[in-house]
C-alpha cells in the first residue's frame, strides 16, 4: 500500500469525516488495524490498537503514539470533508496524528533500516485524560516493553512544520474541582431570614483568584478558572444550594497539590464565615507531561537533520496531554508540530472551524521514520536510508 501525499490526504480526510468520541473509536480502530495488517505488521486490538514492527535481532524497542478520539463539537467548516457525525468533530487534529503515524508505519515496513522493534500505539480517549492510563492498565507496556516513547501534537499558530520541544515540563496538569455550598434559601424579599448560597458562591469565585495572584510564585504558570456556577434559585427564590466547578492547570506536582489545598482552605473559610457548609472535590486526570532529556535532545537533532525549523527549548504549554502517563512510565518526549499561522490551520485547537494542515502529513511520517532509525541501531547490511 503506497502512502503518497495524495493518499495520506485522502486517508486523513476519511478519518475527519467520521469522528468518534473517546472509547467509542470502533470504526477508527478497525480502519487502523486493517491498514497495519495490510502493511504486514503484527496487530493487537484492545482498548486501543498496537502495531508491532520487528527488524533484525536487536532487543531495543521504541514506542510511537497517536491519539484517535474526537470532540463533542459541531463543525462549522465549509470544506468538502466536514464531519458527517452530528455534534462530533476532529477539532484537535487527532485525525492527522493517526494518519502521520500510519504513513510512518508504511515507510518503515517497506524499508526498516533499523535493528530492533517499533511499537505503534494508537490510543483512544486522550481528550478526557483516560486513554493512556487505560492502555497502561491493560498491560500494554508489559506486553510490548519499550525503552522510550514519543508523541506528536500539532500546534496552530506556529509556522508550518516547525518542530518545538523542551527537556522537562512541556504540558501542564489538569485538575477539576467542584465546590458544593449548602446554605439556607428563602424568599427574595427577606434575605435576612436565611443564608443564600449564591452570595457565598460569588465571594468564593473572587477569593479563588487570590490563589494564583498571592499564594503561588509569579511565573509558575498556574491557572485557576471557575467555569460553572449552578444554583437551585428562581426568580423570587434565594438559593439554598450552589455548585461551583472549575479547572486548574499547574506545571509541577507541588503547585498542583498546593492549589488543591488552598481551594479547600478558602472554601471552608468562606463557608464558615457565612455559617454554611462547603464540600470540595479535587481530582486530577491529566498529570504534568515531563520530557526526558535524552529523548528531547534526540527529537531536536532528528528534526534539525531533516532541515525542519527546530526550537529545542520552547516555553511549556498550558494545555494538558495524557501522553504524560506514558512519559511517567518510560522516558519519553512530546513534540509540537506547527500547523500554520493563518486560516483554519491557525485557528485554536477545539474551535469549531479548526482544521489539521494536510501539508504536515508527509512531514510527520518522514520525521517518525527518521526518529525510529535514529533511536534504534542500524540494521546490519542496511542501505542506511
Amino acid at each position: 500500500m503506497a502512502f503518497d501525499p495524495a493518499h495520506l490526504t485522502a486517508l486523513r480526510r476519511e478519518f475527519h469525516r467520521s469522528p468518534e468520541l473517546g472509547f467509542q473509536e470502533e470504526r477508527t480502530k478497525a480502519r487502523v488495524a486493517g491498514i497495519l495488517r495490510d502493511l504486514g505488521l503484527e496487530v493487537h486490538e484492545g482498548v486501543g490498537v498496537v502495531g508491532v514492527l520487528r527488524a533484525g535481532n536487536g532487543n531495543r524497542a521504541i514506542g510511537l503514539r497517536a491519539d484517535m478520539d474526537a470532540l463533542p463539537i459541531t463543525e462549522t467548516s465549509d470544506h468538502g470533508y466536514a464531519s458527517q457525525t452530528p455534534g462530533v468533530m476532529h477539532a484537535c487534529g487527532h485525525d492527522g496524528h493517526v494518519t502521520m503515524l500510519l504513513g510512518a508505519a508504511q515507510a518503515l515496513a517497506a524499508d526498516p533500516g533499523f535493528d530492533g522493534t517499533v511499537v505503534f500505539l494508537f490510543q483512544p480517549n486522550e481528550e478526557h485524560g483516560l486513554g493512556a492510563r487505560a492502555m497502561i492498565d491493560e498491560g500494554v507496556l508489559e506486553r510490548f516493553p519499550i525503552d522510550e516513547v514519543y508523541a506528536i501534537h500539532n500546534l496552530p499558530g506556529a509556522p508550518v512544520a516547525q518542530v518545538s520541544t523542551r527537556t522537562g515540563i512541556i504540558c501542564s496538569s489538569e485538575s477539576l474541582f467542584e465546590i458544593r455550598i449548602r446554605g439556607q434559601g428563602g424568599h427574595a424579599s427577606m434575605p435576612q431570614a436565611g443564608c443564600d448560597a449564591i452570595t457565598v458562591g460569588a465571594e468564593l469565585v473572587q477569593s479563588l483568584q487570590t490563589i494564583v495572584s498571592r499564594k503561588i510564585a509569579p511565573g509558575a504558570g498556574a491557572v485557576v478558572s471557575v467555569t460553572e456556577f449552578l444554583t437551585d434559585g428562581q426568580r423570587n427564590v434565594l438559593p439554598g444550594n450552589a455548585t461551583l466547578r472549575g479547572d486548574v492547570r499547574a506545571r509541577s506536582t507541588r503547585d498542583r497539590n498546593a492549589i488543591g489545598g488552598f481551594i479547600r482552605q478558602i472554601a471552608n473559610g468562606v463557608a464558615a464565615a457565612h455559617g454554611v457548609l462547603a464540600e470540595v472535590d479535587f481530582n486530577t486526570e491529566f498529570i504534568e507531561t515531563v520530557n526526558a532529556e535524552a529523548q528531547a535532545v534526540a527529537v531536536a537533532g532528528v528534526a534539525a537533520g531533516l532541515g525542519l525549523d527546530t526550537v529545542a527549548n520552547r516555553e511549556p504549554m498550558s494545555f494538558s496531554e495524557d501522553f504524560a502517563h506514558f512519559c511517567a512510565a518510560v522516558p519519553g518526549c512530546l513534540l509540537l508540530l506547527g500547523n500554520g499561522e493563518h486560516g483554519p490551520h491557525g485557528h485554536p485547537l477545539h474551535s469549531s472551524d479548526y482544521d489539521f494542515n494536510d501539508d504536515l502529513l508527509g512531514v510527520g511520517a518522514k520525521f517518525w521514520a527518521a526518529l525510529a532509525r535514529d533511536r534504534l541501531p542500524e540494521r546490519p547490511g542496511s542501505a542506511g536510508s
